[in-house]
C-alpha cells in the first residue's frame, strides 16, 4: 500500500469512523442498553454482507432493523414470512401488460437497499431458498432474464428460536449465507421502564430523521474495502476457522466462507473505530456473531436434555478465541 493510497484511505476512515458514530447514536435513540447488537448491525451492513436476528418475539428484532434502516436514506423494504407466501412474492413476477401486449417484470420487495425478512424461518423452504438465493448471487433471474440487485443491498432477517411452534429452521448451508448472527435479550429493568415513558402512545420511528444519505453509505462500504489486513491477521483468522473444525464439541466447523466474511466484516470494525488497518482485536470482536449460528455441536456437548444450544455454541467460540494464539508483535485491547 503506497502512502498516497493510505492517506487517501486514512481520511476516508476518519469520516466512516464519524458516520458510522451517528448512526449508532441514531439507533440507540430507539434500542437502548443494546451497543453490541446495534453496532454488529452496523458492521454487516459496512461489510455488505446479511445479518440474521434470532430472539424470542418481542425483544425488538425488527424494532432494531426498522430503525438502523430508517436511519440510512436508502431504498427499504419489508417482507412478513407466512407458510403461504410464495418465492415470487418475494422476488416479483411477470404480468401480462394489455397496452403492450407483453410481458413485463413487476420487481418484488427483494429490490431495496435494505431488505427486512421478519421472521424468516415461518416461510417454507422453497420460499427461503427464493430469499437466500437473492443473498449469493445479488440477482434476481425470471423468464430467462437476469436483474441485477443495486448495491449496496444487505438483507437483515429475523427469526424465532425453532423450538417455537409454527417454525421451519434454516438448514445449515443457508444459514452460512448470513454474515452475522445477534441475539437482542431482555432489556434491563431500567431500560424497559424508559421504553415504556418514550412508546407508550407513540413510536419513536415516527420522528427519526436518517444520519446519512445513499452516497455517503456507499462511500463508507467503499473505505471499509481499502482497510488493510496483514499476513498475519489473516493467518489468525484462518487458525480460529480451523480450530473450529478439530474441536472435539463440534461437528461441524466454520466454512471457507466464514473466514472470508469474518475478514469482512473485521475490516469494517476496524474502520468503525477509525483504523485503517485490522487488528486480531477486530476478528476477537466478530469471532462470536460471525462464526457461531455456522457451528453444530455434538450431541454429547449438547446433553439429552438441553434443547438450546446457543450459549454452548458460544462459549466454545470463546474459548476457541481464548486458546489460539495471537500474531507475534499483536495485541489485544485491554
Amino acid at each position: 500500500m503506497t502512502e498516497t493510497t493510505a492517506v487517501a484511505a486514512k481520511m476516508g476512515i476518519d469520516e466512516v469512523g464519524a458516520r458510522a458514530a451517528a448512526i449508532v447514536q441514531n439507533v440507540e435513540a430507539v434500542i437502548a442498553g443494546k451497543r453490541e447488537a446495534v453496532t454488529s448491525a452496523l458492521t454487516v451492513l459496512l461489510a455488505e454482507g446479511h445479518l440474521l436476528i434470532e430472539d424470542v418475539p418481542g425483544v425488538g428484532k425488527t424494532m432494531l432493523a426498522k430503525t438502523l434502516a430508517r436511519s440510512v436514506d436508502a431504498t427499504v423494504s419489508r417482507i412478513q414470512f407466512t407458510p403461504d407466501l410464495l418465492p415470487s412474492d418475494v422476488t416479483g413476477v411477470s404480468v401480462f401488460d394489455q397496452a403492450s401486449r407483453r410481458f413485463e417484470f413487476k420487481h418484488g420487495p427483494v429490490f431495496a437497499n435494505i431488505v427486512i425478512g421478519d421472521e424468516i424461518n415461518r416461510a417454507s423452504p422453497k420460499t427461503q431458498s427464493a430469499l437466500l438465493e437473492c443473498m449469493e448471487e445479488r440477482q434476481v433471474t425470471a423468464d430467462g432474464t437476469t436483474y441485477r440487485l443495486e448495491p449496496p443491498f444487505t438483507v437483515i432477517a429475523t427469526q424465532n428460536p425453532v423450538e417455537m411452534e409454527g417454525t421451519y429452521p434454516l438448514p445449515e448451508a443457508q444459514r452460512d449465507r448470513f454474515m452475522a448472527r445477534i441475539s437482542m435479550g431482555y432489556p434491563s429493568s431500567s431500560d424497559e421502564l424508559a421504553m415504556l415513558a418514550t412508546r407508550e402512545t407513540s413510536s419513536p420511528l415516527d420522528t427519526l430523521q436518517p444520519v446519512v444519505d445513499l452516497d455517503e453509505l456507499r462511500g463508507m462500504i467503499e473505505a471499509v474495502q481499502h482497510v488493510f489486513t496483514s499476513q498475519p491477521v489473516k493467518e489468525y483468522a484462518v487458525d480460529l476457522a480451523r480450530a473450529t473444525r478439530e474441536d472435539r464439541q463440534l461437528r461441524l466447523g466454520a466454512s471457507p466462507r466464514a473466514t472470508l466474511q469474518l475478514i469482512r466484516a473485521a475490516k469494517a470494525h476496524a474502520a468503525m473505530h477509525g483504523r485503517d488497518f485490522v487488528l486480531p482485536d477486530d476478528v476477537d470482536a466478530l469471532a462470536v456473531p460471525v462464526l457461531a449460528h455456522r457451528l453444530v455441536p455434538t450431541s454429547r456437548a449438547v446433553g439429552a436434555h438441553d434443547r438450546d444450544s446457543g450459549p454452548l455454541i458460544d462459549a466454545i467460540v470463546r474459548r476457541i478465541v481464548g486458546e489460539t494464539p495471537v500474531p507475534v508483535g499483536s495485541a489485544r485491547r485491554t
